[in-house]
């Protein structure tokens, strides 16, 4: 299978400080999987997206279903990418308000194939669990492919030589299947199976299923 010539990395941050710890856990990432990239032959573009800057127009798009321009570059690069970062700090053992908001403006088609690491920053190592036990649900109801080492860093972890270890790892998985163009190949050959379903509503002849209305209240998006 041809795999691009380059590679797109979108690498999205809910850090909420600059710097943060969460930009820096991914950045760590981002840097790490383009580096292994160059070793194959390959050249990795990467784009981070920092939803700090886009959090009033993500509160409006929730609220109002308007989608800014800066936030319909952001979800277009997250569309066009080969391979996606998601990091985000924990608050009360749960991903950031703002990072989930954020998926909850995403359409529920626009992820599907395309892999995903998972990382979470935290002040505790309490909530070592959160991307496994609640991120990667969220991305398995979007039909991403999560890659299979999740990323934790509470404070004592930025100097322990095993987060190292752990983030080549990831970063690893990440470039690899970024590199087998898996994304594009299932959409190519059609993403029909895959959308979300009207239930047993599809079989009804009376009922207009292709209209704005049906898309949005199936998670989808307006044509």
């Amino acid at each position: 299978m041809s795999t691009p010539q380059v590679l797109q990395l979108a690498v999205v941050s809910a850090g909420t400080s600059d710097p943060s710890s969460t930009r820096l856990l991914a950045d760590r990432v981002a840097e790490r999987a383009a580096a292994l990239a160059e070793d194959r032959g390959r050249t990795m573009a990467v784009t981070v997206i920092e939803l700090r800057e886009l959090a009033g127009d993500i509160a409006a798009a929730l609220v109002s279903q308007l989608v800014s321009p800066a936030l319909a570059a952001a979800i277009i690069t997250l569309g066009e990418a080969d391979g996606v970062i998601l990091s985000t700090p924990v608050y009360k053992a749960a991903p950031s308000g703002l990072f989930t908001s954020f998926l909850d403006i995403l359409d529920d088609d626009l992820l599907i194939g395309t892999p995903v690491l998972l990382a979470a920053s935290a002040g505790s190592p309490r909530h070592a669990l959160v991307a496994d036990d609640q991120m990667r649900p969220m991305l398995a109801y979007l039909r991403a492919l999560s890659v299979p080492t999740s990323l934790f860093a509470a404070p004592q972890d930025w100097a322990d030589p095993a987060l190292g270890e752990r983030i080549g790892r990831a970063a690893g998985e990440l470039e690899l299947l970024m590199e087998t163009g898996f994304a594009a190949a299932v959409r190519a050959g059609g993403t029909g199976s895959y959308r979300h379903e009207f239930g047993s509503a599809a079989a009804a002849d009376d009922i207009q299923l292709d209209t704005d209305l049906m898309r949005l209240a199936t998670g989808g998006s307006a044509a």
